[in-house]
């Protein structure tokens, strides 16, 4: 019942920064968690921040504490990631996912995904 576009990735110099959105359709956007993954090339997808049902409890992977912010609107149905301090090693198409149930680290967890927005950090 959710349909997820991610957009606002792009080519970005060392240091700078960008912001991800994901934007939902589906009725039930507001009761569900959501998380962020992350894919380089020859890589395994990788979890990079989730998010609860509210947007009052969040939780990053180490790789990004400190520089990235996952946060939603609700009323606008759409979640974002701001991302900080970009490095090299963020290169990677990220994408959006709606959790089958609370926030969660792993893909299993998630049931809906979006087709992903590439993010290329140049050094």
């Amino acid at each position: 019942q959710v349909q997820l576009v991610e957009s606002g990735g792009g080519l970005v110099q060392v240091g700078g920064s960008l912001r991800l959105s994901c934007a939902a359709a589906g009725r039930t956007f507001s009761s569900v968690a959501m998380g962020w993954f992350r894919q380089a090339p020859g890589k395994e997808r990788e979890f990079v921040a989730t998010i609860n049902w509210s947007g009052g409890a969040t939780y990053n992977a180490d790789s990004v504490k400190g520089r990235f912010t996952i946060y939603r609107d609700n009323a606008k149905n759409t979640v974002y990631l701001q991302m900080n301090s970009l490095k090299p090693e963020d290169t990677a198409v990220y994408y959006c996912a709606v959790a089958n149930r609370g926030t969660s680290t792993q893909a299993s967890d998630y049931v809906y995904w979006g087709q992903g927005t590439q993010v290329t950090v140049s050094s």
